[in-house]
């Protein structure tokens, strides 16, 4: 039914003008009927499709990232206009042993959740969503993914806008200084293999971050107008699922160093127990900070919040 519903807004958007009912019934090998309850169902989804003796017109369409808007994941893609947060959903999703790069999004999250438990804004016009991923790997190197999964994003919006895009340890991207994105990952695992790692994200695109989160910032603020969270999504996961299939082989984290402003920088790292102040030096191959103490003695931090002083 997703599928079908984004191949008939595909012949709408080749033509710019009114595509006849007949001729989308014959391409998609449906009755008139079945499309006209499907265009019915897009219109109450939000686009604003004209109907007429003629045949149809799409007009303006919403900026929503609904399943049949991605050709080949319709299955894979579970939207909600409202949750309380998508990781809970991608968990039940995972444990009841849904597909790799299954996806999770939501127009709103009323219990977003960031870092050590902190709440995270997630008003409408943000991009948000758990993914689903099933990496190939031993417990130990389970922290690779979420340097691929940041660095990813960080070049996926390079790429898409031109933007200077960077990552922060452990996996906030920044733009200039200001967070545009931070990530959140939990996982579960049996003796030898990795079972899932859930990666929820949260990426300002038109949403206004800066009355909640001082120094936030957003695509569209950015580049200077609205901007497509489902070019965003769509272009984010084909290089994710690209990128994890050599990520047993290639050490993503020395690559990840490339496009990170943290190192060589003087931070403040907070955990649950204690705050550790320094000088950013490396990350380590298990992606751990490597912080110089005032005393000139080295401190390996495996997580925490990491603030740029």
């Amino acid at each position: 039914m997703n599928g079908t519903k984004g191949k008939i807004l595909n012949l709408l958007r080749e033509e710019s003008a009114i595509v006849s009912g007949e001729a989308i019934s014959t391409t998609l090998g449906l009755s008139r009927t079945a499309i006209w309850k499907h265009i019915q169902k897009l219109q109450h989804c939000g686009y604003d499709i004209r109907a007429s003796g003629k045949g149809y017109q799409l007009m303006v369409e919403p900026d929503v990232p609904y399943a049949w808007e991605f050709t080949g994941r319709e299955k894979a893609i579970h939207f909600y206009p409202e949750v309380s947060s998508t990781m809970d959903i991608a968990r039940k999703l995972a444990r009841g042993g849904c597909p790799a790069l299954t996806v999770v999004t939501a127009e709103r999250q009323t219990l977003g959740r960031g870092r050590l438990q902190r709440n995270w804004q997630s008003e409408t016009g943000g991009l948000y969503f758990t993914v689903v991923l099933r990496p190939n790997l031993a417990p130990m190197l389970s922290l690779r993914v979420n340097f691929c999964v940041s660095l990813v994003m960080a070049k996926t919006l390079q790429q898409l806008y031109g933007i200077p895009a960077v990552v922060k340890w452990p996996n906030d991207i920044l733009v200039s200084d200001r967070k545009i994105a931070g990530m959140l990952s939990e996982m579960e695992a049996e003796t030898d293999r990795v079972a899932y790692v859930n990666v929820g994200i949260g990426l300002n695109v038109n949403n206004d971050p800066s009355s909640a989160v001082p120094g936030a910032v957003s695509l569209k603020e950015i580049v200077g107008q609205p901007v497509s969270r489902k070019t965003i999504l769509a272009a984010y996961l084909d290089a994710l699922e690209a990128r994890l299939e050599t990520i047993d082989s290639i050490n993503v984290i020395d690559e990840w160093k490339t496009q990170t402003v943290t190192i060589g920088r003087k931070v403040k790292i907070q955990t649950q127990t204690e705050t550790s102040e320094g000088t950013a030096v490396d990350v380590d191959e298990n992606g751990s900070l490597i912080l110089r103490l005032a005393d000139g003695s080295l401190k390996t931090i495996i997580y925490g919040d990491c603030f740029h002083l």
